[in-house]
């Protein structure tokens, strides 16, 4: 099993890059095995067409890229999301990643039972979702309801089944001095992923 990184930020430049090469290099640092998906990079199209619709609930897809993502998902144990803060929630690129990958069915991403949703991706046991915004952390948690750690953290990926979830947002990423990136950075690669 190996550690698997959802990027996804369509510019090269921006600071979730500067995230995501530091996330890199902790895991090497620690001897990790990892993939990436970037979803822009990799044209990953989060569209739901009428065809994808009709093979929903027999598991299936037209989209090679939908059935690579669903293999590295049930071949790791840790994912690591990299996204920003768009709009109160996650950027609609994640969203259709999330609508478009997670497919219903025996050894896929889940079941649905009587209870509701049973997440089938048991085999990932950590789970982190690190995020840039705008708004202060603070103001997220606060006054706008913290809907990413309280409905993508705590429900959707809950619901797959991905274990141990953790949330961090480096806030007012606009007005950041190059000082506290750098500081930032330092610390993504002291976590223990």
């Amino acid at each position: 099993m190996e550690s698997l990184i959802i990027y996804c930020h369509p510019y090269p430049k921006s600071f979730n890059h500067a995230v995501l090469e530091a996330v890199k290099d902790n895991l090497k640092d620690h001897h990790k095995n990892f993939q990436v998906i970037d979803l822009y990079a990799e044209h990953f199209n989060p569209i739901y067409d009428r065809e994808e619709l009709r093979l929903y609930h027999s598991g299936k897809t037209h989209d090679r890229l939908v059935t690579k993502y669903l293999k590295l998902l049930q071949n790791s144990s840790e994912v690591i999301f990299i996204t920003p803060f768009w709009w109160n929630g996650i950027p609609g690129m994640l969203k259709g990643f999330i609508d478009k990958v997670m497919k219903e069915g025996k050894g896929l991403s889940h079941m649905i039972t009587k209870l509701g949703v049973h997440g089938d991706l048991m085999n990932i046991k950590h789970t982190y979702i690190l995020t840039t915004s705008t708004s202060p952390t603070w103001y997220i948690r606060f006054c706008l309801g913290n809907g990413i750690k309280r409905i993508f953290l705590n429900k959707t990926l809950k619901q797959l089944g991905m274990q141990d979830r953790h949330w961090l947002n480096f806030g007012r990423i606009t007005n950041s001095s190059s000082k506290r990136r750098s500081q930032y950075l330092k610390e993504i690669q002291q976590i223990q992923f």
